[in-house]
């Protein structure tokens, strides 16, 4: 299968709390290095004809102003936690300029907490100037969105389904501590990888450092990228020495082209 030009930008790398954290004084929160400024995990996907984005995080506003973000094609959910969902109700700017809502992708458990989380958007009868949002339906089939393939990956986030993505050659995946045998098949043969890698100490519910390089050693991803980081990982230039070769940390603004 051919698949177009990708270029992917990282929003933001940082977990729910953001780096630096409010009020933490610690080595990584006060660093002067740009690359341990870490907004909340998101990624913009572009081909030459279709842009979206996965999560809307809290920083969903700034991350469009900073990205340049001037048209946007859909938004993809990974799973309802609020760093992934809160910054959904700033659609509002895309759907004043070109006069649409806002195509959204999302399970049925992640669609169930939008409609809470912004029930003035669904409302029967609507306040002038309230995000407007399509919501369809994904599962585990492969979807489009214009030119781009999108294929959903199940993971485990400790009980809680969460769905990575694939574009083409690239897969992206956040908020995991468990990928299954059937899920790593769906992987295999991604060029780049994006996988989160909360700390260096056990979590109930996110990879260790140590677990996400096995993840990848394990799937055989010629190059992978870390994301959904905490300051509790280190300094984003001495914990990137220590990992092995085709094996970065992100950051935010990173650029890749696949």
């Amino acid at each position: 299968m051919s698949y177009p030009t990708l270029k992917i930008t990282f929003l933001g790398t940082g977990t729910s709390s953001g780096v630096p954290m409010i009020g933490c004084d610690c080595e990584v929160c006060t660093s002067t290095n740009k690359k341990d400024k870490r907004l909340r995990s998101s990624i913009l996907v572009e081909s030459s004809t279709t842009r979206l984005v996965v999560d809307a995080t809290p920083d969903f506003r700034y991350q469009m102003l900073r990205a340049g973000v001037k048209h946007l094609d859909a938004i993809i959910f990974t799973h309802p936690h609020k760093d992934h969902v809160a910054g959904l109700d700033d659609v509002r700017a895309f759907n004043f300029f070109t006069g649409k809502p806002m195509n959204v992708f999302a399970n049925e458990m992640t669609q169930e907490v939008i409609i809470r989380e912004f029930p003035y958007a669904f409302a029967d009868t609507k306040y002038p100037g309230v995000p407007e949002i399509k919501l369809n339906t994904i599962a585990f089939d492969e979807f489009s969105v214009g030119d781009i393939t999108v294929t959903p990956i199940l993971v485990w986030h400790l009980k809680m389904p969460v769905l990575g993505f694939r574009f083409g050659k690239f897969t992206y995946i956040t908020d995991a501590n468990r990928i299954d045998p059937p899920e790593k098949q769906k992987i295999a043969g991604s060029k780049v990888i994006v996988l989160n890698a909360l700390r260096k100490e056990k979590h109930i519910s996110h990879f260790t450092l140590d677990e996400a390089v096995r993840e990848v050693q394990d799937i055989q991803v010629p190059q992978a990228y870390f994301t959904h980081i905490s300051h509790q990982l280190g300094k984003h230039d001495e914990v990137n020495a220590e990992l092995p070769k085709g094996i970065s940390l992100g950051w935010d603004k990173l650029e890749i082209n696949i």
